[in-house]
């Protein structure tokens, strides 16, 4: 085992792994690093005895000193020459769990492994199970139109059509500012929502990473294959989408819209529409849709547009409680920021 891993064994192995997706690819974890003060590339690369070689994305973090905390990038998984067989992620796992370099480990497996990884457990980590939605895009963007989208998408598509919306899709980065914008403004709507200042929303409901320094990075390090799509009416954003593109993988990675001027209009569906034809034309297999958190409207959303749940296994391995006190520490500033606040009335109670 080496790590960091030599990015031109990276490539190669990414190269060779025929399921390999876009947040397995080196820009993906340099993109993500980049946005996270003090993170490090901690990435392992594994010769087997057969000749092929396994590269595991990680990223290092010490928050505190002595404590020392990886984490793969959100669906990075494994990568293997010619595909991950579950004995590669048994050999992965026995060598982390032999590892007393780290207080915490969080693997984030992606759907495309999930057997695998599910098969191959050790008892040493704690295994978690969030879904994913995935649309199969086998057939071409016709099929998926016509036998996966429910009649209520198409429907919306076609009403989004009618209307007087504009959408512009770019590879260069230029729209990131006009995506952020409205990422902002999503954030100030569920503020409203929920009774929250808009200053605690923006740190709780859209998190500390979700910077425009990540956007930036993202479209400047993927380069063609970070697409941004906006759609306009009247000359204003109302709703932006990003999808990412590698291989036989797109993904869905982030949207916002302003609700109010979406919703009736349509404009998230023409969105998804449109990178979903995009997807088929590049020659995609399969179009990940994400987690919903357990919004049931948001699933729902996905599975009239033809995506359905998937496995996407998360292993945590903690020799210290992290996660624990972690959840401790968001309570304690939680409550600061709510009570401190004088011009807001909180309608769940404080612990």
């Amino acid at each position: 085992m080496l790590s960091p891993a030599p990015r031109h064994a990276w490539r190669a192995i990414l190269s060779a792994d025929p399921h390999s997706t876009p947040n397995q690819t080196p820009e993906w974890a340099d993109a993500v690093r980049s946005s996270r003060p003090g993170a490090q590339d901690a990435s392992r690369l594994y010769r087997l005895d057969d000749g092929r070689s396994l590269l595991l994305p990680l990223m290092r973090r010490s928050p505190v000193p002595g404590l020392t905390l990886h984490s793969s990038y959100p669906y990075g998984d494994l990568l293997a020459s010619g595909g991950l067989r579950a004995s590669d992620v048994r050999v992965v796992l026995d060598d982390l769990a032999h590892s007393h370099r780290t207080s915490r480990t969080l693997i984030s497996a992606g759907y495309a492994n999930a057997e695998h990884w599910e098969l191959e457990r050790s008892p040493s980590f704690l295994p978690r199970s969030p879904r994913v939605h995935v649309l199969d895009l086998e057939g071409g963007f016709q099929q998926v139109w016509e036998q996966r989208f429910h009649s209520s998408a198409r429907r919306a598509v076609r009403k989004a059509e009618r209307s007087a919306l504009t959408v512009e899709r770019d590879t260069t980065g230029r729209l990131t500012s006009t995506f952020y914008q409205l990422a902002v403004t999503w954030t100030e709507e569920r503020a409203r929502e929920a009774g929250m200042p808009g200053w605690l929303a923006a740190r709780t409901v859209a998190g500390r990473h979700e910077s425009l320094q990540l956007f930036e990075s993202v479209a400047a390090l993927l380069g063609t294959a970070c697409r941004q799509w906006v759609a306009w009416h009247g000359g204003t954003p109302v709703a932006a989408i990003i999808t990412l593109v590698h291989g036989e993988h797109a993904l869905y990675w982030r949207g916002y819209s302003d609700k109010t001027a979406a919703g009736p209009l349509r404009a998230n569906n023409l969105l998804q529409k449109m990178a979903i034809e995009d997807a088929c034309a590049s020659g995609c297999r399969f179009y990940s849709m994400g987690q919903s958190g357990g919004v049931e409207s948001l699933e729902r959303f996905k599975e009239s547009l033809g995506a359905t749940p998937r496995s996407a296994p998360e292993l945590l391995l903690e020799r210290f409680p992290v996660t624990a006190l972690q959840a401790v520490k968001t309570r304690a500033r939680s409550g600061h920021a709510l009570l401190s606040s004088t011009s807001w009335k909180p309608r769940w109670g404080v612990s």
